[in-house]
Order: C-alpha cells, then sequence, then structure tokens
C-alpha cells in the first residue's frame, strides 16, 4: 500500500519548535520532489516548503523562511519540517506530499501525487 504518514504535531506555545516527520511505504522518495503544504480552518491549502529529488534546492513560503527547515533522509524515506519560532499564524493541518516520479529540478508547489492524512499543529499559550 502506497502511503505517507506524518507525525510529530501538537500544541505548542509561541516561540517554540516542532519536528515534523514523513514516512513513507510502498514507494521509495528517492529521487522524488517532496513538499510540506498546510491548511488552517477557513484557508485555502498552502504551499510551506518543498524540496526537489536531488536534494539539492529547497523552497519556502516568505511566511515560515528563516524559521522552517525541510530536510529528507532517503535511507529512511523520509521527510522532515523542522519548525522553529512558531507563531499563531502557523496553526493548521500539515501535510507531507511527493511526487510519483523523478523530479530533481527546481520544486515547485503542484503536482504531487501522493498525501499524508495530515498532523495538527496548534501554536498557543
Amino acid at each position: 500500500q502506497l502511503q505517507l504518514v506524518e507525525s510529530g504535531g501538537g500544541l505548542v506555545q509561541p516561540g517554540g519548535s516542532l519536528r515534523l516527520s514523513c514516512e513513507a511505504s510502498g514507494f521509495t522518495l528517492n529521487n522524488k520532489a517532496i513538499a510540506w503544504f498546510r491548511q488552517a480552518p477557513g484557508k485555502e491549502r498552502e504551499g510551506v516548503s518543498c524540496m526537489s529529488g536531488s536534494g539539492g534546492s529547497a523552497q519556502y513560503a516568505d511566511s515560515v523562511k528563516g524559521r522552517f527547515t525541510i530536510s529528507r533522509d532517503n535511507a529512511k524515506n523520509s521527510v522532515y519540517l523542522q519548525m522553529d519560532s512558531l507563531n499563531a499564524d502557523d496553526t493548521a493541518v500539515y501535510f507531507c506530499a511527493a511526487t510519483k516520479y523523478i523530479m530533481v529540478g527546481l520544486c515547485m508547489f503542484r503536482g504531487y501525487d501522493y498525501w499524508g492524512q495530515g498532523t495538527q499543529v496548534t501554536v498557543s499559550s
């Protein structure tokens, strides 16, 4: 069964940190573009960060630049999102995504074939 499973969400105080994990099963993430998206209540889903299949370039939404870091571990078939200096605007359900085919060029926030079920991140005091 092809799936992505996120973990690591939770409740954190403003200024705190969380690390989200996403493990793939049934397929390999090697050389696939990967991404994190989020959706807050009443808002559209937005791209947070993505990384090319080569792992050589990453893109970030302006709202998270300098605070979030995407990474991947091909040996563990996993993707991570380190989130620092969290604020209330970061509250959302976070989803990881991956392409079906090899993509080593600049990543984009579209064209993903596999999606996780989401993990809730709540930033509140």
